[in-house]
Order: C-alpha cells, then structure tokens, then sequence
C-alpha cells in the first residue's frame, strides 16, 4: 500500500462505510419483489448487489415480467427506500469523530453509486457532509461501481494523482471499482462482506 505519508486524499464510499443504510435497501428491494412472487433472501442481495453490482431486476426478466411492470417495481421500490431513508439513518458508529479528525488534513470526497436524491435524503440531517470537499453520486456517471468511472473522476476531482488516493470500502464491487481506477484500498469489512468473503467471493489479499 501507498506509505501513509505520500496519501493525500481519501475517497469514501457511503452506504455501510459512511451510514448503516444497506439493509433497508435489501429489505425494500425484498419486500417489492416479493409482490411479484419473486423471493430474495440476504445471501442472494449480498451476491447480486454488492458482490456482483447486478441487481436483481435480471430476476424478474427471467420470469416473463415486462420491462414496463419492471420499471414500476423499481420505482415502487425507490419509494419505499426514501420513505425509509427519511426517517433518519444510523451513523456507523465512530464516524463523526473519525471524520473530524481527517478534515482539512486530506482532501475528501465521497464516491458512491446511491441516486442524488437517495443520498440528499441520507445526510440531510447526519451532519457529515461539512467534512468533505466533494460528492459524486450515481447521478454524475454513465456507470456505477463495479465500474471504475466513479473511482476515475473522484480522482480527477482531487487534483491529485491516484497513487496520492486512498478508497475506503465495504463491498467487493466498490474494492473492484477502485483497483480498476487505479487507487490503493482500504476495505472496512462489516456482516456483508464476511458473509461474501465466507461464500469465497472476497479476496482477502486486498
């Protein structure tokens, strides 16, 4: 890894690094495809969306459901979640001060594949985003992570080379998103990705 002394910018996913807001998102996606027959459990959701970054509305294909019935779904489903969402997340615990203490010593941006509105939701009343110079959302690019667009324009962002970066992770299609950009990487392992790492999905060199 990059000597700690030439890293200049860190660059943070927000879902399961920042805020605990994943399981809604599984149990939202859950509870919608379950009105179309379709079940989900944990281990699928954690397979197909943070292992894979595929989604499961492939799921719903496979089953005869029509792309106009699909995109209902997923709108039924984005409601749910920012109805959810607006109740308040939980901060992962440390965080605040975690951040407090970085701030003004690097360059900080946040890099996630959550929609602009889902991620305003989130933080609208966290507090966090004071401590960072910039927010890239699923919004600003053609593709989410596991492609490394994200990771490639956070960098630009920075002024900085990627070899001055630093990408803090929970999922294995963010630690994709990120080595395909180039940036070294710290991965924050939580229940997901040892569920993941246990199913031989994570590399555990990394």
């Amino acid at each position: 890894m990059t000597a700690a002394s030439t890293v200049k910018a860190i660059l943070w996913d927000n879902d399961g690094v920042l805020v605990e807001t994943e399981h809604l998102y599984f149990q939202a996606t859950q509870q919608v495809l379950a009105t179309a027959g379709i079940g989900l459990t944990e281990e699928e959701y954690i397979e197909l969306f943070l292992v894979q970054g595929r989604g499961a509305w492939h799921i719903a294909e496979e089953r005869g459901i029509s792309g106009r019935e699909i995109d209902r779904l997923r709108d039924e489903r984005n409601s749910l979640y920012a109805g959810w969402l607006a109740r308040g997340p939980r901060l992962i615990e440390g965080i605040t001060s975690l951040l407090a203490g970085l701030h003004g010593k690097y360059v900080m941006g946040v890099a996630t594949s959550s929609r602009r509105d889902h991620f305003d939701l989130i933080h609208a009343t966290t507090g966090l985003l004071r401590y960072f110079d910039f927010v890239l959302t699923a919004d600003d690019v053609a593709r989410v992570k596991p492609d490394p667009e994200l990771y490639v324009a956070a960098v630009a962002r920075t002024g900085l080379g990627r070899e001055r970066c630093v990408a803090v992770e929970d999922s294995e299609r963010g630690l994709a998103a990120a080595k395909g950009a180039g940036v070294e990487k710290v991965g924050i392992v939580t229940e997901g990705m040892r569920k993941a790492a246990q199913a031989g999905a994570v590399p555990g060199s990394n």
